[in-house]
């Protein structure tokens, strides 16, 4: 039986201790070392430095959970618990000395997100939960917004690398949202995002074209904040989809109905991993 606070608790110190590296490595790092894993998608050495170091730790912590990592550095094997891990999320923001990013790690136990950690290196917050704990940041609740109206929503989004695919998508919903919302906006961690919604920083957070370790951690943390995660067809099962809106839970309709109406090119829906 897992002590979800007590381990949530020491994945935090993990996950702080591990953002030191990348706060040491950001002072000396040299963008010469940057690889492209596909077009402007990047990695380097801190990518893969931070992931060994977290392995490490989290295979300690728990031994003989699985593994499903960014940067592949160990292989998933139907664990029935495994860590979900971006090592570092905003690589791009990272390189370029630009703020957000994170380092994201959830535990995921026969189908449920049991743990979410999130901590941004660059203001020294640690968001967390823990499966009926509610949502934390640095030792104090955190809940979603209570915004209703679309006027006042203040909404943050990306624009993801598959551009042809999502060209029209995007287009539409700037074409919709500019001027009749409060505010539009894109940090580059889509980690980081989804926890700003989770303390009321931002309303609602939508992306097309992520990866689980982009979004499990945060996503339970919003909905340990009282929101609300779904797939952009509104199903709440969204974990191994791609395509994912987390928000107070006011605003999710009219989102979902945004996006329908310019669906990504190829998008279908989406069978939800039931690993």
């Amino acid at each position: 039986m897992i002590d979800l606070k007590q381990t949530t608790e020491t994945v935090c110190g993990i996950a702080a201790r591990c953002g030191d590296f990348l706060r040491q490595e950001r002072r000396k790092f040299n963008r010469s070392c940057v690889q492209e894993k596909n077009s402007h998608d990047y990695v380097s050495y801190v990518d893969k430095a931070s992931e060994a170091i977290l392995v490490n730790e989290l295979s300690a912590l728990l031994p003989g959970a699985g593994f499903m990592t960014e940067e592949g550095s160990v292989a998933y094997h139907d664990e029935a618990c495994y860590w979900v891990i971006d090592p570092l999320d905003g690589t791009t923001n990272y390189i370029h000395d630009n703020a957000p990013y994170c380092i994201s790690i959830a535990l995921r136990c026969n189908g449920e997100l049991l743990i979410g950690v999130v901590y941004e290196v660059c203001r020294s917050e640690c968001f967390y939960a823990w499966k009926g704990g509610g949502a934390w940041l640095d030792g104090n609740h955190i809940h979603v917004s209570d915004v209703k109206e679309l006027t006042n929503a203040f909404i943050v989004t990306e624009l993801p690398y598959n551009s042809d695919a999502y060209h029209d998508t995007a287009l539409h919903l700037l074409d919709k949202l500019y001027g009749n919302v409060a505010g539009i906006r894109m940090n580059g961690s889509a980690a980081t995002a989804i926890c700003y919604v989770a303390a009321g920083r931002f309303d609602l957070w939508l992306e097309a074209f992520v990866q689980p370790w982009d979004y499990a951690a945060a996503a339970l943390i919003v909905q340990e904040a009282g929101g609300t995660v779904t797939n952009y067809y509104g199903a709440d099962d969204f974990f191994g989809g791609h395509h994912v809106i987390a928000g107070n839970g006011h605003l999710n309709k009219f989102f979902l109905d945004l996006v329908a109406e310019a669906l990504p090119v190829g998008m279908a829906p989406e069978q939800s991993s039931n690993a």
